[in-house]
């Protein structure tokens, strides 16, 4: 089953549960694939919905931080359920031994010397890991393996 027929079986369930804040973040997650394949005449696989969950839920980080620097926790409360509910439908993700050593193979790889080759390192990173690890993580790899 594609991750796409999960979330659509998910907010099935969630209906029938009469589960309103879960199936709320599942409407705004298959909205969110609509308008992407609506825009680019696509049909999404499993790697892009995996973006479009990775996008929302650095969407919730952000406005998480927001609303606890504004003193509005109710409102923190109810993106840190929604972002639980998003996290459901990624992969596992990587730990960050095994995300240094990837970037290492990748570094050794490409031949990058220094920190001017971050562009061309980040640009095999982002392909391959896309999805399995935290993107800040990642970029805080490569700057340390190119800088050591």
């Amino acid at each position: 089953m594609s991750l796409k027929d999960q979330i659509t079986e998910d907010m099935k369930t969630a209906m029938r549960a009469k589960d309103s804040e879960r199936l709320g973040t599942i409407r705004l997650l298959q909205a969110a694939m609509k308008q992407k394949e609506v825009d680019e005449r696509i049909t999404l696989d499993d790697a892009a919905v995996v973006a479009i969950v990775d996008k929302l839920i650095k969407q919730r980080k952000d406005s998480i931080a927001a609303f606890e620097g504004a003193g509005r926790q109710d409102l923190a409360d109810k993106e840190k359920a929604e972002m639980a509910v998003l996290q459901a439908y990624l992969p596992e993700r990587m730990s960050a031994d095994e995300v240094a050593a990837a970037v290492k193979a990748i570094v050794a790889e490409v031949g990058a010397a220094g920190p001017g080759d971050m562009g061309k390192v980040m640009g095999v990173v982002k392909t391959r890991l896309a999805g399995k690890a935290d993107m800040g993580q990642v970029s805080a790899a490569v700057k340390a393996a190119l800088a050591g």
